[in-house]
């Protein structure tokens, strides 16, 4: 005689625990950032069976397993075998990063997690880039539908890695079918973040390229881990632009901030970018302005319709940003020290920036002199 159903046992006997199902999900880069947040989350949903960790360094999360290796190790197959979805956060985006050595790890690691995935018979992938890869355009429409062209280039800071992340999810489902890919592409970023956009905050003035169009669109830490909740339980999949409903314009920026602008013609905001780049006194190459000239904004239209909605506004976020750079001092993306700030503040950000250059170059033909 066959053993009854588990459900009719359950029933039959109140004080029996229901089964546990939902999915085993997996998440790289665990240990900080929004993967630890992300792995927090998920092992305190009930809807979710069991959290494997990922990274190089154990984490805080003691609900979750742990598993500590780089993701670009093929070994990462063994580990993910039992898991149903993974999300893959392991990514580097620190401007301090050697370019070239940042594209080996993004890249080869987002290569390797689609292959070993695929391997280990777990159907849902989850990448997380940025609506940066649409880029910012005087003609982008606002806001962009999820399904708009992905028209940024390669010029600003790791948004060539990003656009190769979209590629190989494009690809995968086609080299490996039965992987099914969703990524998820959140706006400017806040919440423990640095990145050349929440830098641009740390600025003495806020640099405004004459004749630009700004829209300013963010996304809190929390409500891109509830979106990519929403992906984990697959109450939505395909491409997935999240952030806070709406856009503020420059001007609503300055009066909410109190940080005055100063406005420069595009060839000198843009030339003088570029070449205090190229000399490497700022971290941020001259693609980095586009997106603080033209807008970017989602619309964030797929997660909405499947019930999801931000918790926090632009006007707070924005807030939140400001309490987090108050006293650092940042012009065109370099950290300057206190004594350096002020300088900066009473001379106006360019004027600082291209009296920096001025010295660095005056210094090297000095030094070939001698």
């Amino acid at each position: 005689m066959s053993s009854p159903d588990p459900q009719v046992r359950a029933a039959r006997n109140p004080s029996a625990p229901s089964p546990v199902r939902g999915p085993v999900v997996a998440v790289t880069g665990a240990a900080g950032g929004v993967g630890a947040l992300l792995t927090e989350r998920l092992a305190a949903d009930e809807a979710v069976r069991q959290v494997v960790a990922i990274d190089e360094r154990r984490g805080e999360c003691a609900d979750a397993v742990w598993h500590i290796l780089d993701v670009r190790d093929p070994a990462i197959a063994d580990k993910l075998r039992g898991v149903d979805v993974v999300v893959h956060l392991a990514l580097d985006l620190d401007l301090g990063s050697d370019p070239a050595a940042r594209t080996a790890y993004n890249v080869r690691g987002t290569q390797t997690v689609l292959t070993a995935a695929a391997a280990a018979g777990v159907r849902r992938v989850v990448l997380c880039t940025s609506a940066m890869v649409y880029g910012a355009l005087p003609d982008n429409e606002l806001p962009l539908s999820e399904d708009a062209e992905l028209r940024a280039t390669a010029e600003a800071t790791g948004v060539a890695d990003l656009l190769e992340i979209e590629r190989l999810a494009r690809r995968a489902p086609r080299a490996h079918p039965g992987l099914n890919v969703t990524v998820v592409r959140p706006a400017v970023l806040v919440g423990g973040t640095d990145t050349a956009l929440t830098r641009y905050f740390e600025s003495p003035r806020l640099l405004v390229v004459a004749g630009s169009r700004p829209a300013w669109q963010f996304c809190h830490v929390e409500d891109l881990c509830t979106a990519l909740e929403y992906a984990v339980l697959e109450k939505v999949d395909g491409e997935l632009a999240v952030g806070c409903d709406g856009w503020l314009e420059q001007e609503e920026v300055e009066e909410l901030s109190g940080i005055r602008r100063m406005e420069l013609p595009s060839a000198v905001a843009l030339g003088a970018a570029a070449r205090l780049h190229r000399i490497g006194l700022t971290p941020s190459p001259a693609g980095d302005l586009a997106y603080t000239m033209y807008p970017w904004v989602v619309s964030g239209s797929r997660l909405h319709a499947a019930g999801w909605r931000p918790r926090w506004t632009n006007e707070e976020v924005l807030a939140e940003l400001l309490e987090e750079v108050a006293g650092r001092h940042t012009v065109a993306g370099r950290r300057l020290g206190r004594k350096d700030a002020t300088a900066a503040g009473a001379a106006g950000a360019t004027v600082a920036l291209l009296g920096a250059a001025a010295v660095v170059r005056r210094a090297r033909k000095a030094r070939r002199r001698i």
